[in-house]
């Protein structure tokens, strides 16, 4: 991907919660979770871990996990960034940002989401002691060309950025 490319990726990005019922190949799903896991960590610790969660059940159960979640069934998969207890939610931030923009580049839509009942979701998922859920991300195929760029307008530059100080 050429430097141009990876830019128009980025800067075109948005969250999406609709999704069409289309099956995400495995070869996407492949660099999706491959981006994750070339995502730069504390100390190279590489704490992150990811369930790839496909099954409508267990997609419905993901999603009781979170105040927010009730969209996310809709998509065709559902990946949770599983860390230990003592990980820091910025290598999770990190792998999640890399999978959505990688998912992004193939035409996926992506929305981070939070399961903010960390022990439900320990016992849906299967974690093992130690490890939490610490992130959870619907993708899927959005629904229309259009849906792909509606979004709130970013607040300019200038407005964001300031120089030596504030």
């Amino acid at each position: 991907m050429s430097v141009p490319e990876a830019y128009r990726v980025v800067v075109s990005k948005r969250d999406s919660r609709q999704f069409t019922a289309d099956p995400i190949p495995e070869e996407v799903v492949r660099r999706i979770l491959q981006a994750g896991r070339m995502a730069g960590s504390s100390k190279n610790s590489q704490p992150c871990r990811f369930i790839v969660v496909r099954e409508r059940e267990r997609k419905e159960a993901v999603a009781g996990c979170g105040n927010f979640a009730t969209w996310t069934p809709a998509a065709a998969m559902i990946v949770v960034i599983a860390v230990p207890d003592s990980a820091s939610d910025y290598d999770v931030g990190r792998a999640a940002q890399n999978m959505m923009i990688a998912a992004w580049a193939h035409g996926v839509a992506s929305c981070p989401f939070t399961l903010h009942q960390a022990e439900r979701a320990r016992k849906v998922l299967g974690l093992p002691p130690g490890w939490r859920a610490a992130n959870a991300i619907a993708f899927g195929y959005p629904p229309s060309e259009e849906s792909r760029h509606r979004g709130q307008p970013r607040l300019p530059l200038e407005e964001l950025v300031h120089h030596e100080r504030w």
